[in-house]
């Protein structure tokens, strides 16, 4: 686990000297050492966490045995070892690459060198993997399948630099720095910012599943993992025997996942996901799990007591610590300047509480995301049920009439109702379900000249070419046969897009924040194909989500354990909002700040702060949207323009 950061610059404009400044912004995801490698035109940076091989030969940047390749790279690809037994048993004469480490790094290497591009194929892990060929001039690019590791770059055409967090590109004061404006829109409606796009025009998320090239003549960008390849036109239906399947694939994740040279732990919120990595962890274990969990002085929001009677029953050496707002208000500064663009999450802030409270025992952590994504843990999917029905269909609009006559809770229920545009349907029950801004109240809320096209696409099957660069970015279409329901579809919006932006955004900045190590067993991509093409009624059964998932975790600790409403990973922020962090309200919702930046409608927010303040509580996420947005513009650098 590491921080990356480089350059392709024909035309002189980053140089060597600058890959200094670019990696120390990043120190913190690599505080063990760090390396650089450049030639004419493409410089490398690296800074390593050193997990697999400590040795100083394991370093980075790499070079191949044949001297034609160089590597940086930031993640664990767990299976590197089979995929050196297999080219060492192919190598003959010669040929044979003899290997000076026991690093991943190096076998990956060797293994572009072996197969090209389609090394990547080869791959079971989280990574993002920049290797140049100096021979032909050409840098690469790769992320993983699901997303995990990030990858950010400038483009403008001729010059192109990355890194692994925005901070170690716009660090260079020769990076032109333009507000983007399109972003602005999808971040009030969906509380992050969506790939490919980031806060600034020209800087861009690499896509999961897709590897870069750039050379003299330009960029290529190329999607080798596709969800929807991935859906077949028959489904898993039967529960036993995909219960064995599942079982055994998330046995295989798990064990690879605890694979270290340095102490691992288990994050554990007391939840159905990471309770059944846990008890795998322990069951795999040959020394005692420790496990780590955040609760809340708050009793809504505190589920570290089931935490700690899972852990007590699985006898793992568990470590807990209780947040106040007052930890809180010390963390809102470090988990803004985390996250270099508006990020909405506020579940951030704990994560970076056991992120940090880990670091005194770990180096390497196991965490559960993923889990309600593939197997339908969310409330969002339930809407996209009920609004798939004919009757709902039919009667909405008479419906949402009512429901807006009522209390608080029904209101809601009318926003959910009121949508204008079934091609957005999907972001739409997202945004509603968690207290965003919908598509009509931005665009009442938002001046003229921000509101911008989303870059959300909600045409899973559309052969639609999205690029934001050029027709070079190529999607391949999907095989599949199977009409997908609207609680799969509903999921797999977020595996393209929450997961990806924000959930997995969030834990990489919050763990590696603190030189941790995250990683996420039901994201092995083999476990992501194999609950993409299970039955919605191994998911959902009986008005039980996460049904086949829950089946598989009574078989390692008592049902009895999980008989409560879930929670979710959340801070009590409407409290909070009325308490402790109140200021945030006066100091960056105020007049002066709103009327300063002029993206929004200064009577708009005043509005809103007033039904807010007066007893509209579930306005308060899209209330934290507005802070979290001007926080960032109050901080942005002073080039930027808009």
């Amino acid at each position: 686990m590491c921080g990356i950061a480089g350059y392709y610059s024909p035309n002189g404009m980053v140089r060597h000297e600058d890959l200094e400044l670019m990696t120390d912004k990043i120190a913190h995801r690599g505080p063990d050492s760090q390396g650089f490698f450049s030639d004419n035109v493409v410089g490398l940076g690296h800074r390593r966490l050193s997990i697999i091989d400590l040795s100083e030969r394991a370093n980075q940047p790499m070079v191949s045995s044949n001297e034609r390749y160089v590597i940086i790279y930031n993640g664990e690809v767990y299976n590197f070892r089979e995929i050196g037994a297999r080219m060492k048993s192919k190598s003959q004469g010669n040929n044979t690459v003899q290997l000076k480490t026991s690093s991943d790094t190096e076998v990956l290497l060797e293994a572009f060198a072996e197969y090209g591009v389609d090394f990547v194929h080869h791959l079971n892990g989280m990574f993002a993997i920049a290797i140049y060929d100096k021979i032909a001039e050409e840098l690469y690019l790769f992320r993983d399948r699901i997303g995990i590791k990030p990858i950010y770059y400038f483009w403008d055409g001729r010059t192109l630099v990355f890194g692994s967090e925005l901070k170690a590109i716009t660090c260079l004061e020769q990076i032109p720095l333009e507000i983007n404006r399109s972003a602005i829109t999808d971040f009030l409606h969906l509380g992050y910012i969506p790939t490919p796009q980031s806060i600034y025009k020209d800087i861009f998320k690499l896509n999961s599943g897709s590897y870069l090239k750039v050379n003299k003549n330009g960029i290529e960008i190329n999607k080798y993992w596709n969800l929807r390849n991935k859906i077949t036109g028959k489904m898993i239906t039967e529960k036993e025997q995909a219960m064995v399947k599942l079982s055994d694939m998330l046995i295989s994740s798990v064990q690879y996942q605890m694979k270290s040279d340095v102490p691992f732990g288990v994050f554990l919120s007391g939840g159905i996901d990471s309770s059944l990595i846990t008890a795998q962890a322990v069951q795999l274990s040959s020394v005692k799990v420790n496990t780590f969990s955040i609760g809340f002085e708050e009793n809504s929001h505190n589920e570290s007591v089931y935490a700690k009677s899972i852990a007590t029953h699985l006898g793992t050496d568990h470590h807990e610590f209780i947040v106040s707002y007052q930890d809180a208000m010390d963390l809102v500064d470090t988990m803004f300047n985390a996250y270099d663009e508006p990020f909405a999450d506020s579940s951030a802030i704990p994560t970076m509480l056991v992120s940090k409270l880990a670091k005194n025992y770990v180096t390497v952590t196991l965490s559960g995301e993923g889990g309600d994504e593939l197997f339908f843990g969310y409330g969002a999917y339930q809407w996209a049920r009920r609004l798939n029905n004919p009757l709902v269909k039919l009667l909405r609009k008479p419906a949402q009439l009512i429901f807006e006559q009522m209390p608080n809770r029904y209101k809601r229920v009318a926003e959910m109702l009121n949508y204008s545009d079934v091609s957005r349907l999907r972001s739409h029950i997202f945004s509603q379900e968690q207290y965003f801004f919908s598509d009509l109240e931005i665009n009442r809320i938002v001046q003229p000249e921000f509101l911008g096209q989303s870059m959300i696409n909600e045409t899973f099957f559309s052969d639609q070419i999205l690029s934001h660069h050029d027709d070079t970015f190529k999607r391949e279409l999907s095989v599949s046969e199977r009409k997908l329901s609207a609680m799969e579809m509903q999921a797999i919006f977020d595996l393209q897009y929450y997961l990806q932006d924000d959930l997995l955004t969030k834990v990489d900045r919050a763990s590696m924040q603190f030189s941790i190590e995250t990683r996420v067993p039901y994201l092995d991509h083999r476990v992501v194909e194999f609950a993409l093409n299970l039955s919605p009624n191994l998911k959902y059964h009986n008005g039980i989500s996460k049904y086949i998932l829950k089946e598989i975790l009574y078989q390692y600790i008592p049902k009895k354990y999980f008989d409560r409403p879930k929670q979710g990973f959340a801070i009590p922020l409407l409290t909070w909002l009325k308490g402790g962090f109140k200021y945030l309200i006066s100091d960056y919702l105020n007049e002066n700040i709103v009327q300063k930046h002029n993206v929004v409608d200064y009577e708009v927010v005043k509005e809103l702060i007033s039904k807010f303040e007066g007893g509209t509580d579930y306005l308060y996420n899209r209330i934290w949207l507005l802070i979290v947005l001007h926080k960032w513009l109050e901080s942005a650098p002073k080039r930027l323009k808009y």
